[in-house]
């Protein structure tokens, strides 16, 4: 992703215009897009030798209990892809058996986010993601660690 910020018009104080940086609802199918297709690329290439491979491609992998952060009422593993401005994630929630059952996309930049629940072909893209996880045993492990005293 672009360090650069995504901007529209013009900068307050440049020339009396305004610029106001583009939402995250205005820039979320763009990164949303453009990550789906790494992921797919990366799945494809499972067992094959390459440089870069889904194990080292997102940031990390853990659960968050509920109110983990200020109204989240629902539990949740997190594919964190990357953080800072911008930030983006993927959400898995599940049942008590680990099975998922929603699956969202979550962009996030300074104050702003958007999101997107995942369906369709996405939506089996990253079940098969998830099953990988699962099959590595990191959601047994992660949901382990975060109810370790």
């Amino acid at each position: 992703m672009s360090p650069r910020p995504e901007t529209s018009g013009q900068r307050p104080g440049s020339g009396g215009s305004q610029e106001r940086a583009a939402s995250c609802e205005e820039r979320i199918e763009r990164h949303l897009k453009q990550r789906l297709a790494d992921l797919r690329r990366l799945l494809d290439m499972s067992g094959v030798d390459e440089t870069e491979t889904l194990a080292e491609y997102g940031l990390s992998f853990d659960y968050l209990p509920p109110e983990t952060f200020h109204d989240q009422r629902e539990a949740y593993f997190r594919y964190q892809l990357s953080w800072g401005g911008p930030g983006d994630e993927v959400r898995f929630f599940v049942n008590p058996d680990f099975t998922c059952h929603r699956i969202e996309y979550w962009f996030l930049d300074w104050f702003d986010g958007a999101h997107r629940v995942l369906d369709g072909d996405d939506a089996v893209l990253l079940h098969e993601i998830w099953q990988w996880f699962a099959e590595t045993g990191a959601v047994e492990s992660e949901y382990a660690r975060a109810q370790a005293p």
